[in-house]
Order: C-alpha cells, then sequence, then structure tokens
C-alpha cells in the first residue's frame, strides 16, 4: 500500500501535508517529490518510472497555474492520478484566481488519459480518495476505512439530536 505525492513547489508543503496525514492515519506508505513538471521534465518522467518500479500504486499530484503536473505525471503512467488543483499564493499576494485557473486545468484533460480531480486545496480528499482505491485490494485497508465511515456517520448523527439555542 504506497502512494506517491508529488508537487511542484516548496511552497505548496503545507496544503499537500495534509494528505501525509490522512496517509498516516490509514497505515499506508508514501513517498513525496517537489518537481516541477515545466522546468524538471526529465527528473519527473525518471522519478515516475522509479515510483511505479518500487511497487506505489496511486500518485497524488498538486499543481497551481497552469497546473501541468498531474496531467504530465498521467501521460508518463497507468497509474491512477489524482490531481489536487493549488491556490497559488504569494504571502501578501494572490494571482487573482483563487485556484480555479489550476482547478481547470487539471479536470480538462484530454480523452484517454484521465486525472481524477479533487477541490482546489483538498489534498486530504486526495489521500482518502487514494485509499479507498487501495481499498478495493488490501481488506485490512478496506475494514479501517469502513470504521472510519462508520465514526463519520455516528458524529454526523450526534448533530441531527434536537438541540437549545
Amino acid at each position: 500500500m504506497k502512494v506517491a505525492i508529488f508537487f511542484g513547489s516548496k511552497s505548496d508543503s503545507e496544503v499537500m501535508k495534509k494528505a501525509v496525514d490522512v496517509l498516516s492515519e490509514f497505515g499506508v506508505e508514501y513517498k513525496a517529490f517537489i518537481i516541477s513538471a515545466h522546468r524538471a521534465g526529465a527528473l519527473l518522467h525518471e522519478t515516475v518510472k522509479k515510483v511505479e518500479g518500487e511497487g506505489f500504486e496511486v500518485i497524488i499530484a498538486g499543481a497551481g497555474l497552469a497546473a501541468a503536473l498531474p496531467g504530465v505525471i498521467a501521460g508518463i503512467t497507468t497509474l491512477p492520478v489524482i490531481g489536487v488543483p493549488l491556490e497559488c499564493v504569494t504571502p501578501g499576494k494572490s494571482n487573482g484566481l483563487g485556484g480555479m485557473d489550476a482547478l481547470l486545468s487539471i479536470v480538462q484533460m484530454p480523452p484517454q488519459i484521465p486525472v481524477a480531480t479533487v477541490g482546489i486545496n483538498s489534498s486530504k480528499n486526495a489521500a482518502y480518495l487514494a485509499v479507498q482505491i487501495l481499498a478495493i485490494k488490501y481488506p485490512i485497508l478496506r475494514e479501517k476505512l469502513i470504521d472510519f465511515r462508520k465514526k463519520l456517520a455516528e458524529e454526523a448523527a450526534k448533530c441531527g439530536l434536537e438541540v437549545s439555542l
């Protein structure tokens, strides 16, 4: 049970760390890589092939702005790729698009090369989706996921109780 996490800039680390937290909670092994699809294409290709050879089964890729990273990775591998559109914000500045540019870039992949896409900055959901994909193959992970969902349902049911305001 192994997931590779890619993102293009160290500034994306805080958002992508949330995926690591979820994978760790479920006991899923991971490796993370900071590689730009635009600036280090050969290294990206080499690294994707390396993680394939090491038995990784799902890839999470976070990217902002042009957001090419998830699509480029999907073009290199047949492993499932989950794209995380990232809102690119430099301290005190924003690119003004709030991550919509990245979302549209990732979700509009050409036919035959899909990238599953989660919400803007939603690396946690990318990790939960990776866990679901892996749970198809690994019964122990499926049981953890079922238990997790039961706890979610119990917590949600508590919210449905009558309250005094």
